[in-house]
């Protein structure tokens, strides 16, 4: 990696409001002691979490852009923009910072949607995303004590969450949602 750890904080942290930059710190912290729990590598966990909001104020416009120019998921334009921070998180992570690991970069794309076959490194920074410590929404202590003995579990009940909101605000849900969501159901189906 090009960008030492301490370069990528100060990077990162520099392109948003101080609120997001302690969830983004809150994500770190939570992403490495899950992957510490479940066996995904903390090093990646964190570097995951560092940037996995880097183009979260990026104006609209300028994320659009770079959809539509790289070619990036072209149907996300068709959803809610808060997802589109993620998709051009990672192709900034690689493009910008040099991160070549598709584990990490995996972990960027998918930690605001999840998808289905979900890496173990994907569900440990898509959870700590929901969970970290300044949360604070109905339901996340629930997924906060879940998560002491399932991610799988944990996840779902994040899904949930979001799809429920989604349908009480009469939003369209974005369908690798529907999809990460039904996958985990499946698995833990399977597994009892």
């Amino acid at each position: 990696m090009a960008y030492s750890r301490e370069a990528l904080i100060e990077a990162v942290a520099a392109q948003m409001p101080d609120k997001r930059w302690k969830h983004t710190l809150g994500v770190m912290e939570t992403s490495v002691k899950l992957a510490e729990r479940y066996g995904a590598d903390p090093v990646k966990a964190e570097t995951a979490a560092i940037l996995h909001d880097v183009a979260k104020y990026w104006p609209v416009e300028r994320m659009r852009e770079i959809i539509e120019r790289e070619g990036l998921s072209p149907e996300l334009l068709h959803y809610d923009k808060q997802l589109w921070h993620a998709e051009v998180g990672a192709f900034v992570a690689e493009r910008e910072y040099e991160i070549t690991d598709s584990e990490i970069l995996g972990a960027i794309r998918y930690h605001t949607s999840g998808r289905e076959g979900m890496t173990l490194l994907e569900k440990v920074v898509c959870l700590a995303d929901y969970m970290e410590p300044g949360r604070d929404f109905p339901g996340v202590d629930s997924i906060r004590k879940l998560a002491k003995t399932s991610l799988e579990e944990a996840l779902v009940a994040g899904f949930d969450s979001t799809i429920s909101l989604l349908l009480q605000k009469r939003q369209i849900i974005f369908p690798l949602t529907v999809l990460a969501r039904n996958d985990l159901v499946r698995i833990l189906e399977d597994t009892k």
